[in-house]
């Protein structure tokens, strides 16, 4: 049997609000969405799948390794972890099967991006450029379109920036269907709207990747997977482990495995993703996954993979928390270790976006308000909350009758026995995989990288026996990889120091020109040709190369 292709399609900071969940997701019916629409109509709506995060890296890490990040050290926001010599990036597993795996281009895995990880990570990376058209692939686009960035840009910035999206398709602000932990101003009217209008622009730029597949004849034979990161770029949604930052769109088709218009009720970890393509594309699933399949290899939907969805939320740049969350079809569960701390503490980045300020500024106003003698009316009590200065230690919402959270049933005592099976199930998923946000920080990182020195892949032994060559590192979770590039001459080329801190801080690999290969059956060496080799291991640093050369080949 052929193995299919897979093309992956992430955005950045949205929750379900896109048209195909109207009557699903609150709020969803407002989006103008026609491409994903459709998608979901040909494929499979995935109605509770979550991140493992409320930010970016440590979901994009429980992606990308099938991990939970509080078991492998990538829970805060952003690290460079050693996760345990077992883990990898999934994509290794799909080149070491022979397919040609791409990345565009954003990374954030909170580890540096390994040399094994992608034949191509780059702003120009796509299943076109594999050498052989019949090589399957697995291609990524990641779109930076939603980014909360992008709802505050001024207003030239931001018409340039949703140049696709028709006068008649823009979201009208009076209109915005606010939940109602925010203030109804016109900063939360317009940002509503505008993130929206990037919804709609998003939507645009997955059109014409599907175009493109459908124009190269490929569409029938590939597995389409759209996803978000965790919620929009507000406050009590991203940043928070509430429902509005952690429940995702998912949304998948495979023609004539995958029903058409078909729904999947299960809890779904973003993360169950590794699993799924592996098994979908029959690979082996590693053993070391936390992560579980949520199809049969023929597309099947497999019966409550998960019972619930877990969640946690750590240091988020200068600001310092920890939360644990659990979810399962009904009702979110919180546990706060910091509750003397507010949902809203200073963080630098946030803090200057109008959203934010906004909140603040009605607290501040309220303040003035009680300075005055008068009674607070700009804030509702539950909008309150976000500015308060602590938080339960305990929280628990019925999704099903309030789907934005609102009322706290932890103290009703009619709720005493879900409260109690949600904890329990928080303390076992804790004592199951380990949660290592209960070490302090700095101690984990000496842990990791003794007195700040970083720990240095061995060098492979690379030998030649029987015309094939075989290579290995003595360093445990090694990968060994090859290529026929020279290295560039000394002082040549964009030097580390003087790349962008931000490619420094997602772990982007660097730009060194250098095609490398993973050491397997799908890719060996080969033996007549002058190659360098080394060795990687998340979290460490590449080993020193080994130029070998062949007789024949010097």
């Amino acid at each position: 049997m052929t193995r299919p292709n897979i093309l992956w399609i992430s955005t950045h900071d949205i929750s379900p609000h896109l048209g195909a969940y109207a009557g699903v997701y609150p709020g969803a019916e407002y989006a103008i969405t026609p491409n994903l629409d459709r998608l979901a109509d040909e494929g499979m709506r995935f109605d509770h799948a979550f991140a493992a995060a409320p930010i970016c890296a440590p979901s994009r890490s429980a992606i990308m390794t099938g991990c939970f990040p509080t078991a492998t050290g990538t829970m805060h926001m952003r690290t460079k972890a050693v996760p345990p010599p077992e883990v990898r990036l999934f994509s290794e597993y799909f080149r070491e099967a022979g397919y040609y795996v791409t990345n565009n281009s954003f990374t954030d895995f909170q580890v540096k991006t390994p040399p094994s990880a992608f034949d191509d990570c780059s702003a120009t990376a796509h299943w076109r450029n594999r050498p052989d058209a019949k090589t399957p692939f697995f291609a990524t686009f990641h779109g930076l379109i939603t980014h909360e960035s992008q709802i505050y840009l001024d207003d030239g910035a931001f018409a340039a920036r949703t140049s696709h999206v028709r006068p008649v398709d823009r979201h009208d602000p009076a209109t915005a269907p606010l939940p109602p932990y925010y203030p109804d101003t016109e900063v939360f009217r317009r940002s509503w709207a505008r993130y929206s209008d990037l919804i709609t622009e998003m939507d645009h730029w997955v059109g014409t990747i599907l175009a493109e597949l459908e124009e190269d004849g490929l569409a029938e034979n590939t597995i389409v997977v759209f996803w978000s990161d965790h919620g929009p770029g507000m406050p009590r949604a991203k940043r928070w482990i509430n429902d509005s930052g952690l429940r995702e769109p998912l949304i998948m088709k495979w023609p004539g495995r995958i029903a058409t218009g078909s729904v999947n009720p299960n809890v779904a970890h973003l993360m169950d993703l590794a699993p799924t393509m592996l098994q979908l594309c029959g690979l082996d699933i590693p053993p070391h996954m936390h992560a579980k399949p949520l199809l049969n290899p023929d597309g099947n939907i497999i019966d409550s993979p998960n019972t619930y969805a877990f969640a946690g939320l750590d240091r988020m740049g200068e600001l310092e928390d920890m939360s644990r969350s659990a979810r399962d079809s009904r009702y979110r569960y919180i546990r706060h270790y910091h509750p003397d701390r507010g949902p809203m503490q200073h963080c630098d980045y946030p803090d200057g976006l109008a959203t934010w300020r906004e909140l603040r500024q009605l607290a501040s106003a309220e303040a003035g308000q009680r300075a005055t003698g008068m009674q607070r009316t700009l804030l509702s009590p539950l909008q309150r909350r976000l500015v308060a200065p602590v938080k339960p230690r305990e929280e628990l919402f019925d999704l099903s009758e309030d789907p934005h959270e609102t009322t706290n049933l932890a103290e009703d005592p009619a709720c005493s026995a879900v409260l109690g099976r949600f904890r329990s199930a928080v303390d076992n998923w804790q004592a199951t995989y380990g949660d290592l946000g209960f070490i302090p920080e700095d101690d984990l990182a000496e842990q990791w990288r003794p007195s700040g020195i970083q720990p240095v892949t061995a060098p492979p032994a690379v030998h030649m026996k029987d015309g094939a060559i075989t290579a290995g590192s003595s360093t445990d979770g090694a990968c060994v990889v090859w290529t026929a590039d020279p290295p560039a001459p000394e002082g040549a080329g964009m030097a580390t120091a003087t790349r962008p801190r931000l490619a420094e801080e997602t772990g982007a690999p660097p730009s060194d020109g250098r095609a490398w290969y993973i050491l397997c059956e799908a890719t060996p060496a080969p033996p007549d040709a002058a190659l360098w080799f080394k060795a990687s291991r998340l979290g460490y640093a590449d080993s020193n190369e080994i130029h070998f050369a062949p007789i024949a080949a010097s």
